[in-house]
């Protein structure tokens, strides 16, 4: 089985107290301390990156971009003169 490799580094401040309750999570989990905040992190991280990643409409601007994707309208000057 392959082992990955960790080459970089992150380093961050946190006072006593942010850093006592981390370490008690850490300890329930049974996890060294850095091992809980880095995948405490990248699970935050990945919920981020969807949500960001995901857009919602209403009905109506739905209908609206998809009205403009299958309808586009027909190219002014000033396009047909930006792709010259």
């Amino acid at each position: 089985m392959a082992v990955a490799v960790k080459s970089q580094r992150i380093d961050f401040r946190a006072n006593a107290k942010q850093k006592s309750i981390l370490e008690k999570a850490a300890g329930l989990k049974n996890l060294t301390l850095s091992s809980y905040i880095l995948t405490s992190s990248l699970r935050q991280a990945q919920i981020d990156l969807a949500e960001n990643g995901t857009l919602l409409l209403s009905d109506k601007s739905r209908n609206l971009v998809m009205s403009a994707l299958e309808n586009p309208p027909k190219p002014n000057a000033a396009l047909k003169s930006l792709f010259r």
